[in-house]
């Protein structure tokens, strides 16, 4: 199980998010907790303000370190064995193996930051992981924290009825995955690949194999670097 800590500007844009599909399996099973923690309720200021100008004039506008502070630390509450993570397009780039690395903490706080920035002092003092999830900007971290509570959530105990399904996804295995088919067998005058109809799993498991090659070098050829058993023609 794991609990997953939210601190956000914007909490109503969660709620129906996380009560639909796979976050919401998780936390029906107990193995997902998810808290929402409103930065502004922190703001100590009858206006619920917490972004003011940056230091050294230019445009946006930056979010203040006190409202930010309280928020983490109210959910840390003296601990400190738990990773805060910030949303950003400086941070690393989000990857399943960065997903699988935090399944072994019970407990994590996500900030979503917005505006220009958050203070620099905050990123100095509490952040101990800062991730992009891709090379662009949003205008907040929220989606960003959509995404990896959801990348967590499929892979805990329970939550797919079929593990193995999660297992063979893209990226588990340093591939990217292979074509699916279901019924009918004719579809638009396209039909099933006869492989996968003869119940040979040997074969079917090497035509899996040959096609996420296929895929992955033509999508993303620097994936293959330090593939074993790979050969071009």
């Amino acid at each position: 199980m794991i609990t997953i800590n939210i601190l956000t500007l914007f909490p109503s844009v969660f709620h129906n998010f996380f009560a639909e599909s796979i976050p919401a399996i998780a936390q029906e099973a107990s193995q997902l907790v998810i808290t929402l923690t409103d930065i502004r309720d922190f703001s100590g200021n009858k206006h619920r303000q917490v972004d003011d100008y940056p230091y050294g004039g230019g445009a946006g506008m930056v979010i203040k370190p006190e409202p930010l502070a309280g928020s983490i630390e109210y959910i840390l509450q003296g601990r400190e064995n738990i990773p805060v993570i910030y949303f950003t397009p400086q941070g690393r780039l989000l990857n399943q193996k960065i997903i699988r690395s935090y399944l072994r903490f019970p407990e994590v706080i996500l900030l979503c930051g917005h505006y220009k920035e958050i203070d620099q002092r905050i990123r100095d003092k509490y952040i101990t992981d800062e991730i992009s999830i891709g090379d662009y900007v949003l205008s907040g971290g929220e989606l960003p924290a959509m995404v990896f509570t959801d990348a967590i959530a499929r892979l805990l105990d329970g939550v797919i009825n079929d593990i193995e399904s999660a297992l063979t996804d893209s990226h588990e295995n340093g591939l990217l995955g292979y074509p699916c088919y279901t019924r009918p067998y004719e579809f638009q005058g396209m039909t099933v690949p006869e492989v996968l109809c003869n119940w040979h799993h040997k074969l079917i498991e090497e035509w899996r194999r040959e096609k996420s090659l296929e895929i992955t070098e033509r999508v993303r050829p620097e994936m293959l670097e330090g593939i074993t058993n790979y050969k071009r023609e």
